[in-house]
């Protein structure tokens, strides 16, 4: 691969990576299942969840519920283009989340989900898209319901 062709595939993976994490927290969480090619999957081995395909994806990911406020941190992406149409990454990520948001600011608690996502990228069609999406959480906590109790000062 010529110098440029290899950072712009790159950059369009870390695009990719990032683009998730927004389409989660600051977008439509269903059209994630975008950034995947037609037989994508979503794994989690620990949780031993695995979603297959596009369709499947978009109705998982549907079922994020309505009052959840989360920000996901990225860091650490690290893309290798293995070929003009393959590349994989690691990237680490910290998840903060609470679900029963009723709007404005909550006060900030730890992470409630700290780990790496290992990727597989596929160039379709001219475009870079996720073939795999695999999760490691090394840390983790059940994801607090405001009003319960944890978060109750300003």
């Amino acid at each position: 691969m010529e110098p440029l062709e290899h950072l712009l595939a790159e950059r369009a993976c870390e695009r990719l990576v990032l683009d998730f994490v927004h389409r989660l927290d600051l977008g439509e969480p269903p059209s994630v299942a975008e950034l995947f090619t037609e037989d994508g999957t979503w794994e989690w081995p620990e949780g031993e969840r695995r979603i297959e395909g596009r369709d499947a994806l978009r109705t998982y990911f549907a079922t994020r519920p309505a009052d959840r406020l989360s920000r996901r941190l990225m860091t650490n992406v690290l893309v290798t283009v293995a070929s003009p149409t393959t590349a994989t990454a690691t990237s680490y990520f910290a998840t903060h989340r609470v679900d029963g948001y009723p709007g404005g600011m909550v006060p900030a608690g730890p992470p409630t989900q700290v780990g790496h996502y290992e990727d597989v990228f596929r160039k379709v069609d001219g475009t870079w898209l996720l073939a795999s999406r695999t999760l490691f959480l090394p840390f983790g906590r059940p994801t607090v319901r405001l009003g319960d109790g944890e978060f109750t000062g300003g």
